[in-house]
């Protein structure tokens, strides 16, 4: 290896790491709001990706008819408890189920859209009431359960999800075109448009979230949410939509991840779970809970597969996921075990 080739290396890294940060920030934030390990976000990834294949093949997305299908049965939830008397947010169950997959159905099925700037904004609204309407059908019943059970929960919604990308996209990978076709070689060193557009478009999204949960109302509530789920409640924040909003955030930016990908490598229906993993192991130094921790060890996890596929390409995945004992050894050492009142 050379100074070049490690350059080359590094310049991967970073493009990969910045994307396992965005998902590593979206697990901390719905970890902290809901206590649910999201292990389905890398689905997200891919049928944000594997949508837009479809919206450029000119097919309908099968994406959008599950969106309308999880609309049906959470219309149903929510029905059922009204009927027993129980308060139902009518306002937010029709925004998810109703008002945005009506909007991409008509978008999709009528208009056609054919530009890049369009399918990017049609599979966006596609994607993105996903992450509330599994939040509503799959967590919110079990609100109150250990995070054990809903961590079962979430391996078993993973395989669904990857079931349905396999019925939904088959077994062929797809790609989409860059988002810009700009060509750089700067010593020696080529670099491409679309690498700029993921790390600039990841930077811009942290540095959004930042602002958005240091200036704006709702972000300090979810803040308040984390911090103290019962003390928010008494504040009057209403910490179940706090729970959609986070999953409805985790799914623009799983979209949005996808939509940055897909033109570098080729995305298969299972494709999200490694990268998933990866983000999840960036979210674990951070230790579920701390945002600039998490973009650091994504960074670090996007470095280390970077020079791992150069020394052994055969071992990388093994190597990234190794990272993950010391980080958990050195917490066990640093934090006090308290028990849990029965």
């Amino acid at each position: 290896m050379d100074f070049q080739i490690a350059l080359m290396l590094g310049q991967d890294g970073i493009v990969n790491g910045a994307i396992y940060g965005l998902l590593a920030l979206t697990l901390v934030l719905v970890f902290s709001v809901t206590r649910v390990i999201f292990i389905p976000q890398g689905e997200l990834v891919a049928f944000g990706a594997l949508s837009m294949a479809a919206l450029q093949l000119g097919k309908t997305p099968p994406t959008l008819w599950l969106g309308v299908g999880l609309g049906l049965a959470m219309l149903a939830m929510e029905g059922w408890r009204a009927a027993r008397g129980r308060p139902v947010e009518w306002g937010s169950t029709l925004l998810w189920a109703v008002v945005l997959p009506g909007i991409a159905a008509v978008w999709s099925l009528l208009a056609r859209p054919t530009g890049l700037a369009a399918q990017t904004v049609l599979t966006l609204l596609i994607v993105t009431p996903l992450g509330p309407l599994l939040y509503r059908t799959a967590y919110r019943p079990l609100a109150n359960a250990t995070v054990l059970m809903l961590l079962i929960v979430s391996v078993a919604l993973h395989g669904v999800l990857v079931g349905l990308g396999l019925l939904f996209f088959g077994a062929e990978g797809s790609r989409t075109p860059a988002f810009s076709e700009l060509r750089l070689d700067l010593g020696g060193i080529p670099l491409t448009g679309q690498s700029l557009v993921v790390v600039g478009v990841a930077a811009l999204l942290m540095l959004g979230m930042y602002l958005f949960f240091e200036r704006s109302i709702v972000g300090k509530a979810l803040r308040a949410t984390a911090i103290n789920r019962t003390g928010a409640r008494l504040m009057g924040i209403p910490t179940e939509l706090a729970g959609d909003f986070s999953f409805a955030l985790a799914a623009l930016i799983g979209a949005i991840s996808g939509l940055l990908i897909a033109p570098i490598t080729t995305v298969y229906y299972d494709t999200g779970f490694l990268i998933g993993l990866k983000g999840f192991v960036a979210a674990i130094i951070g230790a579920l809970a701390s945002y600039p921790l998490a973009v650091v060890g994504a960074l670090l996890v996007g470095l280390l597969e970077a020079f791992s596929s150069f020394w052994a390409s055969a071992f990388k995945e093994v190597i990234v996921f190794t990272l993950i004992i010391p980080v958990l050894w050195w917490r066990s050492l640093r934090t006090r075990h308290v028990e849990e009142d029965e």
